[in-house]
């Protein structure tokens, strides 16, 4: 769950350079690749340079052909500046004599070193992503939600069926079917396992993304709840899905929307889901949630006890005020905290007025997630459940969630509670759980919760 309310940097960068002396300035236009120095996780980044523009690609956090702007050549050196990027971003490097790009990139107010050497980045795949030929099917499918269009992935094993299936639904953000993450595709990788595991997988693009319509930000959970059923009735209509066999698997916010989804399905008449696969889905309230997500990753950036608990405060007047449906009061509390925020930074670091109006946190997908109270979708559950989470994820802590869900399944019959204690938010391997480690992790799901999810579908299902 990726809604930190003080947000994630972004960073960018690019280069250039001059010419020597009086001869006419080298040709820089083409790819360049290379890394930005971030500290302990350095990031891999592209650029193409075309004239006195290009593009630049940060592939771990989803950043693809973002514009170069205002560069400037002055014999080696070169600047330029991203003025969009939150917080300002500029860029200063020089054409060094063997050829690469080096220098330093700044954003608020904080500064690190990069590199470009010639040529287009190396291909991004992980050591775990799927590769083609595959043993199964796959389906690129449309189908109706209310007046909308959703687009997904179905695949599907390689024989007669009708098969089980698998309904995935993606953490909160804007995610693509494979939910790309950090360089990451997580449901991609699910989905393959389980299709070779014998079951069908429907993966979806959200609201807004790919090749499904809609506006995500405007969204609320009865609106996606409303999108799950609507690819529930999809797999139910096909003569190769067994309607009786189909069940939902929910990614941290995904987490609040299985439940609530197999709640509406039961009662609506038209059939329920078979069962429910959790993966960091909380037990507790969006804002509840948010305020421990805030303070561990602040305390384990190092945040002074004072900034975690201005923080925190502000989390909780925030939600208070959505509670009630002032939004406007929340506007004005959340511009004056990026103004307070802000202060000490140049006025060229600055958001800008719209800026800071596009990321205020009063849309309607931001409300329902933070006064979301899970507990009645949870305790209605009567379907085989299973419920994994990481020991170290610092997004959806299992120490908060898992007790109480535990609780709130007392009197489910088949519920299944692991916490896996060396796995971070996207369940891979990690020291300190920090979302900084998420880009730098070659493991994209741990093969024991791989392993998991398919022995305990098969032992049922």
């Amino acid at each position: 769950m990726r809604r930190t309310i003080f947000g994630l940097i972004a960073l960018l960068l690019l280069a250039a350079c001059a010419a020597p002396a009086a001869e006419a300035p080298p040709d820089l236009s083409g790819d360049w690749h290379g890394s930005i120095e971030t500290p302990g996780a350095p990031l891999q980044i592209g650029v193409r340079l075309a004239g006195d523009g290009g593009t630049f690609d940060l592939p771990a956090q989803g950043l693809r052909a973002l514009a170069l702007q205002d560069m400037r050549f002055d014999g080696h050196a070169v600047t330029f500046r991203l003025p969009d990027v939150p917080g300002g971003a500029a860029f200063d490097g020089t054409l060094a004599e063997d050829g690469r790009i080096t220098g330093n990139y700044s954003q608020g107010g904080q500064s690190v070193a990069f590199s470009l050497t010639r040529g287009p980045m190396p291909p991004s795949g992980r050591p775990q992503e799927p590769q083609p030929p595959f043993p199964y099917r796959s389906e690129n499918v449309t189908y109706p939600s209310g007046d909308l269009t959703m687009a997904g992935t179905l695949t599907l094993p390689d024989d007669a069926g009708p098969f089980a299936a698998v309904l995935m639904i993606t953490d909160s953000g804007a995610q693509d079917r494979d939910e790309t993450i950090a360089g990451h595709k997580p449901f991609l990788l699910l989905a393959d396992t389980l299709t070779r595991a014998g079951y069908a997988v429907l993966r979806v693009d959200d609201r807004g993304v790919g090749g499904s319509g809609g506006d995500l930000q405007q969204a609320s959970f009865d609106d996606l709840a409303g999108d799950v059923l609507a690819g529930l009735a999809f797999l139910r209509g096909r003569p190769d899905i067994d309607p009786t066999r189909i069940g939902l698997f929910g990614h941290s916010e995904g987490g609040y929307l299985a439940p609530l989804a197999a709640q509406r399905a039961a009662g609506s008449g038209a059939g329920g889901v078979a069962f429910v696969v959790l993966m960091a889905g909380p037990a507790v309230s969006g804002e509840e949630v948010l305020v421990l997500q805030n303070q561990l990753i602040l305390q384990q950036a190092g945040a002074p006890p004072d900034q975690v608990e201005a923080q925190i405060n502000y989390v909780r007047q925030l939600s208070g005020l959505l509670r009630v449906e002032d939004y406007e009061g929340a506007r004005q509390l959340a511009r004056a905290r990026v103004a307070e925020q802000t202060a000490a930074l140049p006025e060229n670091q600055r958001l800008t007025p719209e800026q800071v109006e596009a990321q205020l946190p009063a849309t309607p997908a931001f409300r329902a997630f933070l006064t979301f109270d899970p507990a009645p979708a949870l305790r209605a559950l009567n379907v085989p459940v299973l419920a994994v989470y990481g020991g170290k994820d610092l997004q959806v802590p299992a120490r908060q969630s898992e007790p109480v869900l535990r609780t709130l399944l007392a009197n489910n019959r088949d519920a299944t509670i692991q916490t896996f204690p060396g796995l971070n938010h996207l369940m891979q391997p990690t020291t300190t759980g920090a979302v900084t480690e998420y880009s730098t992790n070659e493991t994209t799901v741990a093969p024991e919760v791989l392993d998991l999810v398919s022995s305990w579908l098969r032992a049922r299902f």
